[in-house]
């Protein structure tokens, strides 16, 4: 039986933190350890540039970080083809082709590209690029026929809005050349992590992350500084778990959850302090990103491996879009001298 066709990627506009490994990185890696999946895994540059057209040197400086925090939470170069957007032409040939199917109309009402235009504060001086993210993303997917695209619950907008797309193409050219994707989401609960500071989401811009490739000091400074119960002043005082950023960390990476509850019970009662649960945080999160952190650093010495890597991954990704391309050129009839 053929594997199912996963596609997922990043922007390199920095590298990954906590939010991301939560939110898909460690399902992409059970996916593809199960042996039922072909997993590509796509460093999205030119998505990033959408934003970033005056600042490519950010791009071009993130690419090497991406690629050594995949290496470093176990994606396995060996199981999963991790590829670059920019090499891979077909995919702004079949943008452009989709484009012709949706309406401005349509992309101006899509949640996610509404969300990231207010955060980003474009008003009316939205990149045209920016706008057209869905169209793209819709190229990025259907060029692998993925049938399956791990992703946060804020991106759901977007993946519904690919599935239009090859539901509009088929019918129009009367064809089934194109995959529909389903998604793949975190656990309830575990799709988006809060910034340190209580902020709703964890972001590169916002500064509010811990990165995968924190050392353990960094990452102990940030625990002890992230947002707690602001009326918790004293230790006997009863506490808040709700909206408690350090509780909600807990209930996403400490395995012990029958402790978990306790030490919700003892804050709620009084007599537990703001201190002593950050503590125990960092002492759950280094076990889980001490790990990483030592994979990367032994990636971080052989970085002109992690480039060919990169090379032969786009080489691979190429054929399998150009394939497809071809596929949906003849669906439209361009392939007008084709022998």
């Amino acid at each position: 039986m053929a594997k199912k066709v996963i596609l997922t990627g990043d922007r390199p506009t920095g590298k990954l933190h906590v939010g991301h490994y939560i939110g898909s990185l460690k399902n992409r890696v059970m996916l593809q350890n199960s042996g039922e999946y072909q997993p590509y895994i796509m460093i999205a540059d030119t998505q990033a540039l959408t934003d970033n057209a005056r600042d490519p040197e950010k791009i071009r400086n993130s690419l090497i970080q991406v690629a050594l925090d995949y290496l470093a939470v176990g994606i396995d170069p060996e199981k999963s083809t991790i590829f670059v957007q920019s090499q891979i032409s077909a995919l702004f040939e079949l943008t452009a082709y989709y484009m012709d199917l949706v309406t401005v109309s349509r992309l101006e009402r899509n949640p996610t590209v509404k969300a990231e235009i207010k955060q980003k504060n474009f008003n009316d001086s939205i990149p045209v690029g920016f706008l057209n993210y869905p169209v793209s993303q819709a190229a990025d997917i259907t060029a692998f026929k993925a049938t399956l695209v791990p992703v946060g619950d804020d991106q759901e907008p977007m993946l519904e809005q690919a599935r239009e797309i090859v539901r509009t193409f088929n019918r129009v050219y009367d064809c089934n050349v194109l995959v529909e994707p389903e998604g793949y989401f975190p656990e309830k609960g575990q799709g988006r992590l809060p910034g340190l500071d209580g902020n709703a989401k964890m972001s590169k811009s916002l500064g509010n992350a811990i990165y995968l490739s924190d050392d353990s000091e960094t990452v102990q400074k940030k625990v002890m500084s992230m947002y707690t119960d602001p009326d918790h002043i004293h230790v006997e005082d009863p506490g808040k778990v709700e909206g408690n950023t350090v509780f909600t960390y807990l209930d996403i990476f400490d395995p012990d959850k029958n402790k978990v509850a306790q030490l919700k019970e003892d804050y709620q009662k009084g007599g537990l302090g703001d201190v002593k649960i950050k503590r125990y945080l960092n002492e759950v999160l280094e076990n889980e990103l001490a790990p990483i952190r030592a994979r990367r650093a032994e990636y971080e010495q052989k970085q002109d491996e992690v480039y060919e890597m990169l090379i032969e991954g786009s080489e691979k990704a190429n054929r399998v879009a150009n394939q497809t391309l071809s596929e949906v050129r003849d669906a439209i009839g361009l392939n007008y001298f084709k022998r």
